[in-house]
């Protein structure tokens, strides 16, 4: 066992390694290009066809070289902070490198072109007759599911992995990237964005207000639990789940094992969720894509799995609305997702804080009688990941906004023909000139980083997968929270988001490719 005491905690690691991979992706912008090597996949038929670098600068390394370095890079990385959190390296190598393999192959599989071509242009590409259309994100899915199965039928082998299987932290750190992303669609479309965000402000406040309330409510008067049990379940049911779950643990001074049981029910439900809603929304809101963002970020709990059913929503939704001729930019749905869980992440200090104080003024009767709590609790409880989210969106928004030329900038293409003038000198004569928007050095940044953003999605389905064994969970006697779980999530939780979000989103269109 390993009693090395953490120099850091995974809040702030997301924060630190997040942070770190945006501002080596800055290098662009000033002529260095630092991830250019990175992998990169794309839609395939022949598998020599589906690698590349991120950067054209690096192409000469090929896709083997490509992809260690890679894999090098993320170990060095990520093992850096595994052992900043008090990790043991040589187990942690072992873990990550079957885990690294596994959901990278998982992600290339997700894009060959018969699961992943959507368009009858891909079709005509590809040479192809059919598809499943899900296009390349079908590649979380096939890690989601290689993970439970490891789970569930070797989990002695599962247990192994478990210095790596860190699935808050990958997607954390994913979202850190995210910001950047972001802030560009924010530029390229400002109106949308910043009506996106304040919806997104407004339409999370019904988890707090009315979630945890109802939540409680049942759990004390019908299920006769106590207020150490019923206070982490309400707020792991109705906010966002493993990190709530912990935060009011800790604010109430719950004993370990409540938040530890909340916490796992969690997992298996927001499995659950993921594997149904969005396939739910392709059915019946694929008209409505925002609204089916939304969904996602208000009924799905934890980051990881609200973001990837964000994320595999928006590919069923894209692939459908392509079908009947309509084509949506990619990631307003997934950002729309973000944002809302975000909000979210950002109450949860504040929550916590209510909930310590309230239970020190109120319930608590040992030694704080005069029910002060510290305000520094509010920082305690705050998720720093937030803070790189937020960072990196305003760095960009505020670059871009200064200079548009950071997000697209023109250039004069030019048609040039050769002619031989009477004295045999060869000289180039234009024929036709145009201007060409094409990206600029924050578009070929964000590309850079958004490689980064993916495979830590990708990790994050992966380890989902890894911790969800259903068996040892039931073992351990959490059939009775298992109840209120499935009766407050499927009976009332899922369909008041649902309202919250058509109410909030409805008639709100991502911007198309074509316009």
């Amino acid at each position: 066992m390993n009693n090395r005491k953490p120099l850091l905690s995974e809040d702030w690691l997301s924060l630190w390694l997040g942070l770190f991979i945006f501002v080596l992706s800055l290098g662009v912008i000033f002529n260095v290009d630092l991830l250019g090597w990175a992998i990169k996949t794309s839609t395939w038929v022949e598998l020599s066809k589906a690698f590349s670098t991120v950067s054209k600068s690096y192409s000469h390394f090929g896709p083997i070289v490509s992809i260690l370095l890679t894999y090098i890079f993320l170990l060095v990385v990520i093992g850096f902070g595994n052992w900043l959190l008090g990790g043991k390296p040589s187990k942690f190598f072992l873990a990550f490198t079957f885990i690294f393999f596994v959901s990278f192959a998982c992600w290339v599989l997700g894009n060959q072109a018969n699961v992943a071509a959507t368009t009858p242009s891909e079709f005509q590409k590809f040479g192809i007759n059919w598809s499943l259309k899900l296009t390349g994100e079908a590649g979380y899915i096939f890690a989601l599911v290689v993970g439970l199965l490891l789970s569930n039928l070797f989990p002695k082998f599962a247990e192994k992995l478990k210095p790596a299987v860190t699935p808050e932290l990958y997607v954390k750190t994913a979202i850190v990237i995210m910001g950047a992303g972001v802030g560009i669609k924010a530029i390229e479309n400002s109106s949308l964005a910043f009506s996106i965000v304040f919806r997104g402000f407004c339409s999370i406040l019904e988890a707090y207000l009315i979630y945890w309330a109802v939540v409680y409510f049942v759990a004390r008067k019908y299920f006769k639990f106590s207020r150490e049990w019923a206070a982490p379940l309400a707020s792991g049911i109705s906010i966002c789940g493993v990190s709530a779950a912990i935060a009011t643990g800790a604010a109430i001074r719950a004993r370990p094992v409540v938040p530890i049981m909340v916490s796992s029910l969690v997992v298996i439900f927001a499995v659950v969720e993921l594997l149904v809603l969005p396939f739910i929304a392709q059915l019946f809101l694929w008209k409505e894509p925002l609204v089916a963002g939304a969904w996602m970020g208000l009924a799905v709990k934890t980051d990881g799995a609200a973001t990837a059913s964000g994320a595999v929503t928006e590919a069923l939704i894209l692939a459908k609305a392509a079908e009947n001729g309509i084509f949506y930019q990619k990631d307003w749905i997934l950002n729309t997702t973000t944002n809302i869980k975000v909000f979210i992440d950002v109450f949860i200090g504040i929550w916590a804080f209510i909930l310590a104080y309230i239970w020190t003024r109120y319930i608590e009767r040992g030694e704080n009688k005069e029910g002060k709590v510290p305000a520094r609790q509010i920082w305690e409880r705050f998720p720093k990941f937030v803070i790189g989210y937020i960072l990196t969106f305003l760095i960009f928004l505020i670059i871009g906004l200064s200079s548009p030329e950071f997000v697209r900038k023109s250039v004069v293409e030019r048609k040039e023909i050769e002619k031989v003038d009477p004295t045999g000198k060869v000289e180039k004569v234009v024929i036709s000139a145009q201007i060409k928007q094409v990206p600029g050095v924050g578009v070929l940044s964000t590309s850079q980083a958004n490689v980064f953003r993916t495979l830590f999605f990708v990790l994050t389905f992966f380890t989902i997968g890894l911790v969800s064994n259903f068996r040892k969970l039931w073992e351990e006697g959490i059939g009775k929270l298992a109840a209120i779980y499935i009766l407050a999530l499927f009976g009332f939780i899922i369909w008041v988001a649902l309202f919250i979000s058509w109410l909030f989103f409805h008639g709100v269109f991502p911007p198309t490719i074509s316009g």
